[in-house]
């Protein structure tokens, strides 16, 4: 029989690796939360206490074609190309070009996206929040996701920690959104909203009306 005291020290490592673990799966991790990464002690500490919690990988495109991934931030792979069709959780960026703004990005719906100028980009800063988010939802990718892109550079792309934990596109460093009056892929009716919304182009810069 054990021993109430060997059980508690052997409770003790158990909770710390819990705490952890909860830690690793609920905290986004972006740049503005202000932590650093887990370290790769740190995870086999976790995996070897807790080995019955899956890890959940990388989608695997269809016919075994994955491209290879461009860039990694923390938990989230990036892949230089278009999502290969069959491809699951995956989060799609496009260049898209528009006669009358050039080139900008859209999702894989070929819904526009957009950058507000009271974000910053150098450091990423989100200043879209309550019912500015509501009319400009941000894009935000989860854990179990990964982003494809096709005509955008993928060492521009990134994300951010939300203040109420999702985490969020960056192109070029920007926080990227919807408009919610886009019903239909190719609308861009948020294009120069307030003068300080503008569709976000390939490099993160603004799509500006020619």
């Amino acid at each position: 029989m054990i021993s109430a005291k060997r059980f508690q020290r052997a409770a003790v490592p158990l909770a710390a690796a819990a705490v952890v673990l909860a830690g690793l799966l609920s905290a986004c991790g972006g740049d503005k939360s202000g932590q650093a990464a887990p370290t790769a002690s740190t995870v086999s500490t976790v995996a070897q206490v807790a080995s019955t919690t899956a890890v959940v990988p990388a989608p695997v495109p269809a016919a075994g074609q994955a491209p290879a991934v461009a860039k990694t931030q923390g938990w989230l792979k990036v892949y230089g190309a278009a999502a290969p069709t069959g491809t699951v959780n995956a989060v799609q960026l496009t260049a898209t070009n528009d006669p009358n703004i050039g080139q900008y990005v859209a999702d894989g719906s070929g819904r526009s996206l957009y950058r507000f100028d009271k974000d910053t980009a150098k450091p990423s800063v989100s200043n879209c929040a309550g019912q500015c988010a509501m009319t400009w939802p941000p894009l935000t990718v989860a854990r179990d996701q990964s982003v494809y892109v096709s005509g955008v550079d993928p060492q521009l792309v990134g994300f951010i920690e939300r203040a109420d934990g999702a985490c969020q596109i960056t192109i070029g460093g920007w926080p990227v959104y919807f408009f919610s009056k886009d019903t239909k892929p190719g609308d861009l009716l948020g294009q120069g909203v307030g003068n300080t919304w503008f569709a976000v182009a390939p490099n993160g810069g603004k799509a500006l009306s020619r």
